[in-house]
């Protein structure tokens, strides 16, 4: 067997592939889905009678709000229309509370703050925590949402814990869908610990389901049964339904991180962009309209989904094990032996680049050396096919300790 493994691995590596599943991007085909917005006719004019050309309206223009109040089910007046991602909009939210802080207590004033990082996680949070020297807390995610076994140790064992960051539905990277139970949870056990601990949910694969996603209950709403709505910030964005970088970002949040946001945006964005919020309300116009949109993209990805699935299938099962998600933009690999790194490496080397292993943990350290998140989405289905015959060849040298 070891013979043949290594002969296909050599084989591939010979055919001088040159494939990036490195990060989670939509194919041209699912951009192809929003050019009519690059022509889209638009009025100057809100129908509040604001000029969108001009400055003004620091929260956005209320059709957009109403946009993404709808997606978010929270309050438009706790709604604000912003740009570009979700990442930014999280962003913004951070430095506010560095600076400013809930309550009068900004972060920059506490000794050694901590945010708790369910992982695997997002690779662009931890790096904005680790840029504002704010300590990470890792606690494993385990299909429904975080341990809360775990949480609760490391909240018991941690002074100064300031916030958890949650993608909580199709999480990036692990697909997991937290149950309103957990989430529910989540508030309880961090209120307890302390009433400014703040939540925040970038909640930027919301709408990305593959058929037959389950159904969960808004974050808003949860948040508002448990009390802790000042305390919660809830967002999304367009960035992976119509352009990277040319969509919309929403916000859902309480009067007091409203304000944190007031704050900061108003130091940092002179307005947002109203042409292109009106562009995207046209476009859309309702939710029910986005949903069918989101449709569309699911009829793309879902086959390459499905193909890398039964690719990484062939891979013996005491090799590892994957996810196998009902929405969002990735699959993850767990090796069961501590070889991510090396399987990265025996990809790089036959020309398919794959996220590193360590960068889906705080301070790119996965302590189990197991975890090795997949983007198919980008290619098409025959680098595709290729991408993950190599990843399947070399998940098995590694695992089997194959000399090339």
């Amino acid at each position: 067997m070891h013979e043949v493994i290594l002969s296909q691995y050599k084989s591939l590596k010979n055919e001088d592939l040159k494939i990036d599943l490195t990060r989670g991007k939509p194919s041209s085909s699912q951009l192809d889905l929003s050019n009519d917005l690059l022509s889209i006719d638009i009025e100057t004019h809100t129908e509040s009678g604001a000029d969108i050309r001009n400055y003004g309206e620091p929260f956005g223009i209320n059709e957009a709000r109403k946009l993404g109040a709808e997606l978010l089910e929270a309050p438009i007046e706790n709604t604000i229309a912003a740009e570009q991602s979700s990442l930014l909009l999280s962003y913004q939210y951070l430095l506010a509370n560095y600076l400013y802080g809930l309550n009068n207590k900004p972060w920059k004033e506490i000794e050694k703050p901590k945010f708790i990082c369910p992982t695997p996680g997002f690779d662009r949070h931890f790096r904005m925590l680790d840029e504002l020297g704010i300590e990470m807390l890792s606690v494993p995610l385990i299909g429904d949402g975080v341990d809360l076994d775990t949480l609760k140790d490391v909240l018991s064992q941690n002074q100064n814990v300031v916030g958890i960051i949650c993608v909580p539905r199709h999480s990036n990277p692990s697909g997991d869908i937290y149950s309103d139970k957990n989430i529910l949870s989540i508030f309880e056990i961090c209120s307890k610990y302390s009433s400014d601990l703040v939540f925040l949910f970038d909640n930027a694969y919301l709408i990305h389901d593959l058929p037959n996603a389950p159904e969960q209950s808004s974050i808003w709403s949860l948040a508002d049964k448990a009390n802790v709505k000042d305390q919660t910030v809830v967002l999304t964005s367009f960035s992976k339904v119509t352009f990277g970088g040319g969509g919309l970002a929403f916000c859902a949040a309480g009067d007091k991180s409203l304000f944190l946001l007031k704050e900061i945006r108003t130091s940092m964005v002179i307005c947002p962009d109203k042409v292109n919020q009106m562009r995207h309300v046209n476009f859309f116009k309702n939710k029910e309209n986005i949903i069918a949109h989101m449709k569309k993209h699911a009829e793309i990805i879902e086959p390459k989904f499905k193909l890398t699935s039964t690719l990484l299938k062939n891979i013996p099962s005491e090799c590892g094990n994957f996810s196998n998600p009902t929405g969002g933009y990735f699959i993850t690999y767990k090796t069961t032996k501590p070889i991510a790194t090396k399987v990265v490496e025996l990809c790089k080397n036959a020309g398919v680049l794959i996220t590193p292993a360590g960068a889906t943990f705080p301070y790119g350290y996965d302590p189990n050396d197991s975890f090795i998140r997949i983007a198919p989405t980008f290619v098409e289905a025959e680098e595709l096919q290729k991408a993950i015959e190599v990843f399947a060849t070399s998940v098995q040298l590694a695992h089997f300790d194959i000399e090339i």
